[in-house]
């Protein structure tokens, strides 16, 4: 994964900074909006309700959402159009080493190059556009959220805390399992599409589609693995919002607490549930991609950085 990391930041460490500051101030925002939902409803459990305070509180709301959505707008905007740029720079790099190996008389295959510079090249350059400032939003969300829900409500903040740390588990285990996977299907795959260049294709189709077959069972595998973590982080994100729905109420039963704080921390409670999916799924692209980094630094040969500047091309 440092490896995979590091390349990045080689390739785009200025752009990678801009879009981490970005990422930090959106992390920033995100437990604002919960004070606010939690100060209007309070406000109206009181005796007397100032519309005026109530207008102030709700303009005051809606103008942090806007700066969020708007630091969104502008961080998505930046991080799709640097994993474009990552796309091209690596789509120029193979190409350069096909040109290479056509050049020297090696051999060129064929159907791996052609996976790699359509499917592969995509995949690591979308992938490297938000390597950095996606983990930065979701984990600073967390840390904000879960934060503000212990400041208010410290019993309410463990529960909200104890639901990361079983899914961390389950997707730690689950995911080395799915590496095998994703592996196994790339070489299959780059075998099956060399044989497809051949000229006499009859001579090999029965092995390709025995191929297709592996392939299949691979990703049968696969589904079996993520389906039921799935499941898993699905039961604890239920079970995290009935226990906080039921220590609320227990606590504003016992006079301990208010209705806000309750609705705040019900509310932090699914603001939370995004972030924690994103980087589930984060961990598994990362975990996923960096497969397909290795396997990809083995078509550059024994000295990859020779290809840092495919500017030559041109």
């Amino acid at each position: 994964m440092f490896k995979l990391y590091r390349a990045i930041w080689r390739a785009s460490a200025g752009r990678q900074i801009i879009l981490i500051i970005l990422s930090i101030a959106i992390a920033g925002l995100a437990a604002v909006p919960l004070e606010f939902q939690r100060d209007i409803i309070n406000h109206l459990t009181e005796d007397n309700v100032d519309t005026d305070h109530l207008i102030y509180l709700g303009g005051g709301m809606m103008s942090v959402i806007l700066l969020s959505l708007a630091l969104k707008w502008l961080l998505g905007f930046r991080a799709g159009t640097l994993g474009e740029d990552m796309i091209r720079m690596i789509r120029q790099r193979l190409l350069l080493r096909s040109s290479d190996l056509g050049e020297t008389g090696g051999t060129v295959r064929k159907g791996t190059m052609t996976t790699a510079i359509s499917a592969e090249a995509e995949e690591l350059g979308k992938f490297a556009g938000g390597a950095f400032s996606d983990p930065v939003v979701q984990v600073g969300t967390l840390i904000s959220v879960i934060g503000y829900i212990s400041s208010t409500q410290p019993g309410l903040g463990l529960i909200a805390f104890s639901m990361i740390v079983p899914q961390i588990v389950i997707v730690l285990i689950s995911q080395r399992k799915v590496n095998t996977f994703v592996a196994e299907r790339v070489h299959i795959l780059r075998s099956a599409t060399d044989k497809l260049t051949v000229e006499d294709i009859d001579a090999v189709a029965r092995d390709i589609e025995a191929q297709f077959d592996e392939i299949f069972e691979t990703r049968r595998r696969m589904f079996l693995w993520k389906l039921s973590a799935k499941f898993l982080l699905s039961v604890i994100n239920g079970a995290g919002t009935v226990g906080v729905l039921m220590l609320g109420g227990y606590l504003v039963l016992q006079g301990k607490t208010d209705v806000g704080t309750v609705v705040a921390a019900a509310s932090g409670l699914s603001r939370i549930q995004g972030p924690t999916a994103f980087l589930i799924a984060f961990y598994r692209q990362v975990s996923s991609n960096r497969i397909k980094y290795e396997l990809m630094l083995e078509l550059f040969g024994p000295n990859p950085e020779q290809y840092r500047n495919p500017r030559r091309l041109r």
